[in-house]
Parts: structure tokens; sequence; C-alpha cells
């Protein structure tokens, strides 16, 4: 079955950095684009960032770009999220994500929280 799994979460200082990993079991994970989420209590879940299947493409939404980078290792079934020049508005949950055969599978997500 599809499985995701978020690592790499924790506590970091405002202006400082974390790498989030996402590890996939389950399916074709090199031909797949890989989605990261993030949400915070009370709203909505908003897409971060996207990978196409090589690598050779990325997506940011605004809030992010220029600091946070999507890479992936398709030999390890691994996604990662490089997350630089942190601030307390990218304190909440991340999850990552993959659209397989029409259905959304998420991981459990990983606490991240930035202080001031």
């Amino acid at each position: 079955q599809v499985q995701l799994v978020e690592s790499g979460g924790g506590l970091v200082q405002s202006g400082g950095s974390l790498r989030l990993s996402c590890a996939a079991s389950g399916f074709n994970f090199s031909i797949y684009h890989i989605f990261w989420y993030r949400q915070a209590p009370g709203k909505e879940r908003d897409l971060v960032t996207t990978i196409t299947p090589t690598g050779t493409a990325t997506y940011y939404t605004d809030s992010v770009k220029g600091r946070f980078t999507i890479t992936r290792d398709n030999a390890k079934n691994t996604v990662y999220l490089q997350m630089n020049s942190q601030t307390p508005e990218d304190t909440t949950i991340y999850y990552c994500n993959v659209l397989y055969h029409g259905q959304r599978y998420w991981g459990q997500g990983t606490q991240v929280t930035v202080s001031t």
C-alpha cells in the first residue's frame, strides 16, 4: 500500500534551517509528482511546493520562494524540503502528498516550530 513518512521536523530559531524528508513506498515513486503541504491549526492545508518526477521542474508558493528548496532522490524513494531563513510564520505541520490513481495519499505530518 502507498505510504509516506515525513521526518526532520523540530524546533528552530528564527533565521535557522531545517531539512524535512519524505520517504515513500508502495508505488512507483520515480514517475509521480510529489507535493509538500502545510496546515496551521484551524486553517486549510496549503500547498507549499511540488517537484516533477525527474526533479527537473519545481513550483513554490510565493511565501517560501528563495528560502525553501525541494529535491528528490529517486534511488532512495525520498523527497527533501530544505527550509532556510525560517520565520515564525513557517510554524505548522508539514505533510507530503502524492496523487496516485486519482486518490491523494498523505503522510502523518511533521511539526516545525520556529521561535522568535
